[in-house]
């Protein structure tokens, strides 16, 4: 009977530290649940023209959407050339040209292609090399609405002194239907994951282009060596 009282306090303890990782694990899903909320509802639904103008813009590939809608942007005189990044090594310039006809002179004199950038964190990497190289001072980013948040915090961290003006593209996904589309739900969720995993890695490292988190990331590196046409003319 001596064993008894010592026997229930521990079965007390444990039954305490079971209630208290409950209690955290209930409140990690909450405050999980509460960031994807404010994650997809600050996503824009619909796409406005930048209220002012800059020195180049980067379309970042992923849809033709975000192509076209680029190309528009410097027809429109928004900005002086445009860097499209993540272009696939077997895709030539006469075939994104040929997606996007009338826009010869435009592709002729003002347009770059990138063919090393393997994600987001090579885009990032890639677009300083360009922003750097042409001077630029503010950048027009294109790429789908709900790619914007993680890419802006990739430059940030990759260009920290240059402007970035967003322009996110909403013509795949209505963010305010995740509820009832499971596919929508599906592709904000493991973003709102990408973008968590992104901005704590960016609040440890120096510069994206040497870090081993980055490459690890990457699958490899963040960027690739290929035989194809320069990145930019």
């Amino acid at each position: 009977m001596s064993g008894s009282p010592s026997l229930a306090g521990r079965r007390s303890r444990a039954g305490r530290v079971l209630r208290f990782a409950l209690y955290g694990f209930v409140a990690c899903l909450a405050i999980s649940f509460f960031g994807f909320l404010g994650f997809v509802y600050s996503l824009d639904r619909f796409e406005q023209k930048p209220e002012t103008r800059a020195d180049g813009i980067v379309a970042l590939t992923g849809g033709a959407q975000r192509i076209g809608d680029a190309i528009d942007l410097l027809a429109q005189g928004y900005a002086r050339r445009l860097l499209i990044s993540g272009v696939n090594e077997k895709t030539s310039r006469d075939e994104i040209f040929r997606l996007n006809p009338g826009q010869r002179r435009l592709f002729d004199c003002c347009v770059d292609l990138d063919y090393r950038a393997r994600n987001t964190i090579g885009n990032a990497i890639e677009t300083r090399r360009w922003a750097e190289q042409n001077q630029f001072d503010a950048l027009i980013v294109v790429t789908s609405n709900y790619h914007m948040p993680r890419t802006l915090v990739e430059l940030d961290h990759a260009l920290p002194n240059l402007q970035k003006i967003p322009y996110p593209v909403a013509a795949t996904i209505d963010p305010h239907e995740w509820w009832h589309n499971p596919s929508t739900a599906r592709v904000l969720f493991s973003e709102y994951v990408k973008f968590l995993a992104v901005w704590v890695r960016t609040r440890f490292e120096k510069d994206p282009e040497h870090s081993s988190v980055a490459k690890i990331m990457s699958g490899g590196k963040p960027i690739q060596h290929v035989a194809a046409e320069p990145l930019w003319r």
